[in-house]
């Protein structure tokens, strides 16, 4: 059995709180990265949308 001093455990807790820190962090960043993905795919859906129409209304008139 492992025998741990307080000083070992505060260094594991100390550890196990910056690695929190640090997936926290890239949760934040893929957030942002998730809003800009939705952000293009709206714009890409739009645009799409946009050249249909333009499209189709051209081709209706020949």
């Amino acid at each position: 059995m492992n025998r741990y001093t307080k000083a070992d455990l505060e260094r594991i807790v100390f550890t196990q709180l910056e690695n929190l820190n640090a997936m926290n962090d890239l949760l934040v960043i893929m957030k942002v990265q998730n809003e800009l993905l939705n952000n293009a795919n709206k714009k890409l859906k739009d645009e799409i949308s946009e050249f249909k129409q333009k499209f189709y209304s051209t081709v209706k008139k020949n």
